[in-house]
């Protein structure tokens, strides 16, 4: 799914109603007529007290439009507009008229911090306040009346997105934004629900359809793509009838130190579970009887030392490289990753303290393989790398130019993992709190070493592979909740990850399909 900027989305409004022949109230008509439904399916009458507050803008006018629908249609409703400023746009007035025109119980007028209404928790409140445009911060008396929403406990709506966050802006205060549990998105989501900063000030979100042009939507190219099942599926590489194990690449997976070998034991598997043919491990000699018993489909290249690894020296032709899982940064293995480095061509997969080591001495980022090279840091290997950051934007745009620098594809590890390849971000959608667990990252190095090895390119590699990753710890967690996922269950549901890939989805109910056919 595209993640459309601000602009595009403004531009997408304009086109519409150029190539659609209609005016810009009647798309605002469409918008709160969408939420309308949205909530209509859901309450089926039930008469709640709804609280709609609308601000003076376009956002605004989308609440007035939802507030007529439902006073039409026999819900309990109190509208308020919130008089923030004597400008009001030209559709949110011509939706004040047709209010007035069916109800006598008129907006109220909000100035004040004395007006605000008493909200019951059981209560519902619409936020209709400000949208994407908003470009200032907000009035006191406003800020206070979002406290307001959220002391009151109130289930709360937003429309388009959380009034008071901006869609391409960090927080600087918190209290200046609403807080909530739902936001209906138009178009497509925003970026700013999947980042550790924002996301939290909309628990879920759904996306309506407001028939923006579709020639608009499919041909409008987004930095940012949020990956489900549907724009992974495309990728998928089929095998053939006749097909054997040398056709699917041999991953070799370089790591290890004393008391950390299951740490190379997870990335083998994960890689196996993936798919490679064949998989080799380098560890140092303490691995050997480990990763033998313990994973008999893996082949073991020694180093010559006991604990650690001082050389890197095999005679095998790898299609993909996995360095750095539970390797340590041992001054003798820094050096032989500097001289592994200086001659390898093979894609590289980077982790751990791979990760720190090339932190240690950045000149090496000079010698990774050019676009061939996946980085996959959590935030504190991240921070190693990139230097720290004021927030979350400051944090993208300095991983972006990062990526850019260096030709890699950097993989932002966290709930929703973020796949960055120069000014393109792309949004993982699976995973689950069960993955915040010892070894899980060093399954994610596996899987994506696999999926190159097998010919998948570095960035598809990154994206499908963060997608499984996360799904298979979907599936798992059913059976083993997210307290007791263990990273090894990850690799044992790879496969049916991939079948999940090709089921059907659901199909909706009966009541969703007759509410469907009279919109």
């Amino acid at each position: 799914m595209k993640v459309f900027s601000k602009e595009q989305i403004y531009e997408g409004d304009k086109l519409t109603i150029e190539r659609q022949q209609i005016s810009s109230t009647d798309l605002m008509e469409r918008a709160g007529s969408q939420i309308f439904n949205w909530m209509h399916l859901r309450m089926q009458g039930a008469q709640v007290p709804i609280h709609i507050f609308c601000g003076i803008g376009n956002n605004g006018g989308d609440g007035l439009v939802l507030a007529r629908h439902l006073i039409l249609d026999g819900y309990n409703v109190n509208t308020y507009i919130i008089n923030c400023s004597d400008k009001r746009s030209k559709d949110f007035l011509v939706n004040y008229d047709r209010i007035k025109n069916v109800t006598k119980k008129w907006p109220v007028l909000l100035s004040c911090q004395e007006d605000f209404p008493e909200i019951d928790p059981n209560d519902i409140i619409v936020d209709a306040v400000f949208g994407i445009g908003l470009n200032r911060p907000i009035d006191d008396w406003v800020k206070r009346l979002f406290v307001h929403f959220k002391s009151s406990k109130a289930f709360i709506l937003s429309v388009d997105i959380p009034s008071g966050l901006f869609p391409d802006k960090p927080v600087t205060d918190k209290d200046a934004v609403v807080w909530a549990g739902f936001t209906l998105s138009f178009a497509s989501p925003k970026l700013v629900f999947f980042l550790p900063e924002t996301a939290k000030y909309t628990v879920q979100w759904d996306v309506l359809n407001i028939g923006l042009d579709q020639e608009f939507l499919l041909n409008t190219e987004t930095d940012i793509e949020l990956i489900g099942k549907h724009e992974v599926l495309p990728n998928y590489m089929p095998r053939d009838t006749f097909s054997h194990k040398g056709m699917f690449g041999h991953t070799l997976v370089i790591g290890g130190s004393y008391g950390k070998i299951g740490a190379v034991t997870l990335a083998s598997k994960s890689a196996l579970s993936v798919g490679a043919g064949l998989v080799t491990s380098y560890v140092p000699k303490c691995g050997y009887i480990p990763l033998q018993t313990s994973l008999p489909e893996a082949m073991v290249i020694t180093d010559s030392s006991e604990d650690i690894i001082t050389s890197i020296n095999f005679d095998i032709t790898a299609n993909s490289i996995a360095f750095g899982v539970g390797i340590g940064t041992d001054t003798k293995t820094g050096n032989a990753f500097k001289q592994f480095l200086k001659k390898n061509t093979a894609p590289l997969v980077i982790d751990a303290d791979g990760l720190n080591l090339l932190a240690k001495n950045k000149d090496l980022l000079k010698l990774l393989p050019k676009s061939v090279s996946v980085l996959t840091p959590h935030p504190k290997e991240l921070e190693r790398l990139i230097g720290s950051w004021t927030d979350d934007f400051d944090k993208l745009n300095k991983v972006k130019a990062f990526s850019k620098e260096h030709n890699v594809v950097v993989v932002i590890k966290g709930a929703h993992t973020i796949s960055v390849m120069g000014d393109k971000l792309f949004i993982n959608t699976t995973g689950n709190p069960g993955l915040a667990t010892a070894g899980s990252g060093d399954v994610l190095t596996g899987i994506i070493a696999g999926l190159i090895a097998q010919g998948y390119n570095a960035l598809v590699a990154a994206i499908f592979g963060v997608y499984l990753h996360g799904k298979s710890a979907d599936i798992a967690i059913e059976d083993y909740s997210y307290q007791s996922l263990n990273a090894s269950y990850i690799s044992d549901y790879l496969g049916q990850a991939f079948l999940d890939l090709f089921k059907p989805p659901e199909q909706p109910n009966e009541q969703a399909e007759d509410q469907s056919k009279t919109e």
